[in-house]
């Protein structure tokens, strides 16, 4: 991999630690200092928009009031967690295949691969309405399932959503979840994308990937989409409960460790 997960998330900190001391960093000052480049550090910059910390001014950033509150310490777990995505995705990415059609669900983890994956023709099929503000390659072609908003995740769900997917079939499904276990399966927070995620499963005819932080292993949500039979490779973190990995292992679930 390009970036470790541990280098990214000691970069981001170092960023953090610049906003909370000075209220605004200099996107080509970072870049020098941490030795990257300007793309890298806009990513980061980005990164921390999308979390509602920062404004994008001309050559840098501001931190916005209130958004690191007391500490940037306070940011330390979510920094980590979004390093983590970061590399469970293009761990994920670097499975797909040119030519191929994937499934990806309405996961912030999941959806993540599509800025991983680069010159291959993939057809991606996927019900996450927050696709369309990722950069993606040219040659990956983005096909939305349809469907009812769901108004905090954004991702569409409901009969139509349910209809378009059982018409295609894919050779790939890449899931994120709220929780994987041996004994509680595969789970959601979110009653309405059980059926679509079910289905995603079931019209993927090589294999399924469940991308779930170690934070999600061994822990069970409120929804059951299925068994974990239904899968046979969980891609992870080195943070994932080992306990928990090796009863999954006992019914045969392959584990991908993201570093």
């Amino acid at each position: 991999m390009k970036n470790s997960m541990s280098n990214v998330y000691k970069r981001q900190q170092v960023i953090l630690q610049r906003l909370y001391d000075q209220q605004s960093v200099s996107t080509d000052q970072l870049a020098a200092e941490l030795q990257v480049s300007s793309l890298t550090i806009r990513r980061d910059l980005q990164s921390f928009a999308d979390k509602g910390l920062v404004k994008y001014v001309r050559g840098g950033a501001n931190l916005i009031t209130g958004a690191l509150k007391d500490d940037p310490s306070s940011l330390e777990s979510s920094a980590i967690q979004q390093a983590s995505k970061e590399a469970i995705a293009q761990l994920a990415a670097s499975l797909v295949n040119d030519g191929e059609t994937i499934f990806i669900n309405s996961s912030s983890t999941a959806i993540l691969m599509l800025k991983y994956i680069q010159n291959k023709h993939v057809v991606v099929v996927t019900n996450n309405g927050k696709a369309s503000s990722l950069a993606i390659d040219p040659k990956i072609e983005l096909l939305y399932t349809g469907g009812v908003v769901h108004a905090n995740k954004k991702s569409m769900v409901g009969e139509v959503a349910i209809h378009n997917l059982s018409r295609i079939t894919a050779s790939k499904a890449f899931l994120g979840v709220s929780g994987i276990s041996a004994r509680g399966g595969i789970t959601t927070s979110v009653l309405q994308e059980v059926a679509v995620n079910d289905m995603m499963i079931r019209r993927a005819n090589q294999q399924c990937y469940i991308l779930a932080d170690g934070s999600k292993v061994g822990k069970q949500n409120n929804f059951v989409i299925g068994p974990v039979r239904l899968v046979k490779t969980i891609i992870t973190d080195k943070t994932a409960d080992p306990d928990a990995l090796y009863q999954l292992s006992e019914l045969g679930i392959q584990t991908m460790i993201a570093q």
